[in-house]
């Protein structure tokens, strides 16, 4: 359990738990810094738990996944459910699970006393210097996206609490104020060699939505799923015309998306390597990971079973 998360009180941690424990023998451990909840995960798998249960947001979700794929994914690996605490929860709302936490553990203890899990696929970030990948559940950004990424959680290091007009005010920012907009710093290859335009930034997409404004589901790859590849959403211009009515599309879910100057869409990649000549930033479940040279992605199938 995360305690900073956004609904995280004392009182919501104490009926989780006791709702959770008449179904469970239960083990309960509070995070208490960035990765204690890899750490964790990591425990209980090689410890042979059955079930790792997080509370939080999604980065609290992403360092539990990536804790449980340490070894990689195999029979071992215990399985995942998810109590949301965060203020965004992309990843349990792409589950179907609501997005309160009270009503979201009682639909986990229907599922836990059924028995009903699904096997979903995550996305691998592979990156020198790290030597086992940076998993992730529902997205990874390289570039722009990153960059406002960076901004926010910046401004949440200093107390500013995450909110739709806080992502709004630090892409503004981000875009008229430290956007080379003239030259795309991204090269991006595929499998099989196939090199795509130059870049300015880039989010693979493990499953849609790609993420929440709010309540407003923003699906910039709408064909993206648990049960396929990567999808990639690309922007190879970022003249302000062009990237405003991109914007426009995403907030209505226009169809004429991919279609739009300077978009680029790819569905169900098995893998890209994305890289520049200068480092360029990089997050994964909108947790920001700093600048990075060259990153290469992968989907991994049937990765979790998940309860949900």
């Amino acid at each position: 359990m995360n305690p900073k998360a956004t609904t995280a009180t004392e009182r919501t941690c104490d009926v989780l738990v006791g709702a959770l424990s008449s179904a469970l023998d239960l083990r309960t451990v509070r995070t208490e810094r960035r990765g204690h909840a890899a750490d964790l995960a990591r425990e209980a798998e090689a410890d042979g738990f059955d079930v790792v249960i997080a509370f939080g947001g999604d980065g609290t979700v992403n360092e539990v996944v990536t804790g449980l794929l340490t070894n990689g994914p195999g029979p071992q690996v215990p399985a995942l459910a998810v109590v949301p605490g965060g203020s965004t929860n992309v990843f349990a709302r792409a589950l179907g699970l609501p997005n309160q936490a009270v009503e979201a553990t009682g639909a986990l203890l229907r599922c836990l006393r059924e028995r009903q899990t699904r096997l979903v696929s995550v996305g691998a970030a592979h990156f020198d210097g790290a030597e086992n990948p940076r998993y992730f559940t529902f997205s990874a950004g390289y570039g722009f996206d990153a960059a406002v990424v960076g901004a926010v959680e910046r401004q949440r290091e200093a107390g500013r609490r995450s909110t739709g007009a806080l992502y709004i005010r630090s892409a503004l920012n981000e875009y008229f104020r430290h956007t080379d907009r003239k030259s795309a710093p991204i090269r991006a290859v595929l499998a099989d060699g196939t090199e795509l335009p130059p870049l300015f930034m880039a989010v693979l997409a493990n499953t849609a939505p790609w993420t929440y404004l709010g309540s407003r589901p923003i699906l910039a790859t709408p064909q993206a799923g648990f049960e396929t590849g990567l999808d990639l959403f690309g922007l190879a211009s970022m003249s302000v015309l062009p990237v405003w009515r991109t914007v426009g599309r995403l907030l209505v879910n226009s169809q004429r998306l991919g279609k739009g100057r300077g978009v680029l869409i790819r569905h169900d990649l098995p893998e890209i390597t994305l890289s520049a000549q200068r480092p360029v930033e990089f997050q994964v479940d909108g947790d920001y990971l700093g600048p990075r040279e060259r990153v290469t992605f992968r989907s991994v199938p049937d990765a979790l079973r998940v309860f949900a």
